[in-house]
Order: C-alpha cells, then structure tokens, then sequence
C-alpha cells in the first residue's frame, strides 16, 4: 500500500511540531509513535502523552480513501534529519512495517495500528474564547514561564494561570519564591474564564508559536484549552486545582525605588554569580546614598563585587536575593530599563517596566 510521495521537508516541517510532546519512555508502547494519516489530499500528524495532543497538517498529492498508521517519532525524525534537504521520500506500508525511501535509501520501521492510538476526546461547552496574533501570545508567555514551579508538590504550582476578561488576558506564574504577571490588552466578549495550563504545555505551546502577525485562536472548553494556528492543532487538558491569590503577593507603597539600565544590571549579576554559591545561588544588593553595591560570596570564602551608580538617596538597606531569579527575569523582559521597589530587608523586591503597568515580577528575599 503506497501512503505517500512527499518532499523531505513537507513530511519532517509538521514532524518536528508535534513529536515534542512525544515522551522517550512511556508504559505504553504507542505513545512513543507518531500517528500518520493521508487522505483526500491531506497529510496530517498527531502525537499526544495522554495529557496533550498536538496535530499539524501538510498538503499531500495524495487523494482518495484516507490511509493511516502509527510508527516511531523519534525513528522517523532522526531518519528525515539524516537525509538531504532536497530529497524525495516515498513512503509505503507493507505487512506492518513502514517502508521509507529516498534514492537508493531504504528503512523499514515497525509500525502499530493506528486504531490504537489514543486521542483525546475533544470537549465541549466553550466557556471562553480570543483571537490574537501569534507573537503576542508568545511574549505574553515568555514574560511569565521561567516562574512556573518543577515538580513541585503543590501540582497547581507546576503550570501557568491563564485568565481572559473583558479586558484582556492575564497570565500568572510562580514557585512560591518569585512570581511573574503579566497582561496584554484585548477587546474580548468573554466572561472572566480561569485556568491553570500544565507546565509541559507552556513549554511546547511557546516553542511553536511564530513571531508573526498570524492569528492563534484560544479556546476554553470543559476540561481542556486548544490553540488553533497556521497548520496546527494544540489541545491540552487543564490542571485541577486553585491557584493561589496572586494580588496579595505583589507588594504595593513601596517608598525606596530604583530604575536600572538592564543589560548593566543583567552583566553585573553575571559576574557576580561566578562565585555564586552552588547551592543557594544567594547575591546581596547593599543600597546606599546613588550606588547599589552587588555580592556573592561562596563557601571557599571567595567573593565577587560589583558596584553601580545609580539616582537613589533613601534609607541604606541590605538585602539577598536568589541571583538565579533575578537573571531569569532579565533575560525574558525587552525592556531598556527596570524599576526595583524594595521594603526592607525582610520584604519582597518588585521588580516592573517603567511606565508600564502590564508587567510585575515579585522574587522572596533570602538570607545569607
């Protein structure tokens, strides 16, 4: 049974969307395989690890009854990698091996049936749904995601709080020690939706997302939220739980403030993070009368220092924070410029974009 006669690209470009969700080691054989349908001049892969399933569509020569089989991502991926950009694949099924040839190339792969394969079930009910250009969507994740918990066992921790409202979306992530906010304007025509998006699916939702004009439709349903864009399908269930009140974290009156260029400040902590200790990754910020002295110290007794002018003349204060965080935030914010407001040296730093109130970082204080 011959499937297809396709570029290499065209087969591998939709291969490469969604074998990302495809986990190495699973329980289940098939969840390592990639199902592959052809038919009525489509070709279509799906993958999914039972939580999230993530489809992409390319044009096919290919008309007729529709045919379909199941065979390794990572086999397939590693094999169309290999081949020259320009080839010409044929594709065909025979006894239940999949037969790839390119020249006078040939692999034969395993395959299981694709009556086997597990989708999930799509859901109904939308409670809440936006439009938006695919580059928005993707800064809006990017200024947020570094926040989201890892394996941590308050499991609504580990994923993202996407809101819609009236007035637009709202994300929120956090750890416990540092939290990311964040809000992109929209006309929307929705009521106040909450949702709690796995970790896993941020990661991979944000990999796919394009840095253009594009549009991604967002949809809320039941139990899950998909994200139609270009050739792509992205369904992913949601995380059952209740997100911690992130406004009571996010401090406010905070009398001593600081604006610092970022890339300067992103430098300094850079350097100073070499002697870092490994362990607890502390840095102290002694504020004093126009300078912001930065230190980290290690347990060789080894110490780095930096020192930045800056317009402050308040109260003197010294206060540790985790370097790793503070790089985090620095690294994912396009901003020229950041404000610092500081309590004491027990309170929380907020960390915003002047003249912009669609961004607030929170990071805990430590002590060293």
């Amino acid at each position: 049974m011959n499937l297809i006669q396709v570029d290499r690209n065209l087969l591998l470009t939709p291969l490469q969307a969604v074998s990302g969700v495809v986990e190495r080691r699973h329980t289940l054989p098939i969840l390592s395989n990639v199902l592959i349908e052809v038919g009525n001049g489509k070709l279509s892969l799906t993958a999914t690890d039972l939580e999230i399933q993530v489809a992409a569509d390319a044009s096919s020569e290919q008309a007729g009854e529709t045919q379909a089989t199941t065979v390794s991502a990572r086999k397939l991926q590693d094999i169309l990698r290999s081949l020259p950009e320009d080839a010409r694949i044929a594709v065909e099924l025979q006894d239940k091996r999949l037969q790839i040839k390119a020249g006078k190339t040939k692999f034969s792969l395993q395959t299981l049936p694709a009556q086997d394969f597990p989708r999930i079930a799509s859901a109904g009910g939308t409670a809440a749904e936006a439009q938006l250009p695919q580059r928005d969507l993707k800064r809006l994740l990017a200024l947020v995601q570094y926040a989201m918990a890892q394996q941590d066992i308050r499991y609504y921790l580990n994923g993202l709080l996407l809101s819609l409202r009236e007035d637009g979306l709202v994300v929120v992530a956090t750890d416990g020690h540092r939290l990311a906010f964040a809000t992109l304007p929209l006309q929307l025509n929705t009521p106040k939706t909450e949702v709690i998006l796995p970790r896993k699916a941020i990661i991979e939702l944000a990999k796919l997302l394009a840095d253009t004009d594009e549009p991604v439709s967002l949809r809320v349903l039941d139990n899950q939220v998909s994200f139609n864009f270009g050739r792509v399908s992205f369904v992913t269930k949601l995380v059952d739980g209740k997100f911690p009140d992130f406004q009571k974290v996010i401090p406010v009156g905070y009398k001593k403030r600081i604006t610092l260029d970022r890339a300067i400040l992103q430098q300094a902590l850079q350097r100073a993070a070499i002697l870092s200790n490994e362990k607890f990754r502390g840095v102290r910020w002694v504020l004093t009368a126009n300078s912001l002295r930065i230190v980290c110290t290690n347990s060789d007794q080894e110490e780095a220092e930096e020192e930045l002018e800056i317009g402050y003349d308040g109260d003197a204060l010294d206060v540790g924070f985790n370097v790793s965080y503070l790089l985090d935030v620095l690294a994912n914010v396009q901003s020229p410029e950041m404000e610092c407001a500081l309590g004491d040296s027990n309170s929380s730093m907020l960390m915003t974009i002047p003249g912009n109130a669609e961004f607030k970082y929170v990071i805990m204080p430590m002590r060293i």
